[in-house]
């Protein structure tokens, strides 16, 4: 446990930080299942949907620096290969 001041306080922000990241990542990972869900059933139309808010949510979370900007690259192209072998 921390003695100084600032770094208590500097604690209670990491520790409410950590768990809004770890919110935001989860809420990712959601969308992207949604997406494969979608992908694995055939769905086109609805996983061009559902690819346009994980692609949205990716440069969000990029953006904020959640995640890395090449992570979410990444991402993004495997998806959006895995639409164009529907």
């Amino acid at each position: 446990m921390a003695n100084i001041k600032s770094q208590i306080k500097r604690d209670e922000t990491s520790k409410a930080q950590n768990k809004a990241n770890s919110s935001k990542k989860n809420d990712l990972r959601t969308s992207i299942k949604k997406f494969e869900a979608l992908v694995k059933e055939g769905k086109k139309d609805e996983a061009l949907a559902a690819l346009k808010v994980a692609t949205s949510k990716l440069d969000k979370l990029a953006g904020e620096g959640v995640i890395s900007v090449n992570s979410a690259n990444r991402k993004k192209a495997s998806l959006q290969k895995a639409v164009a072998a529907l």
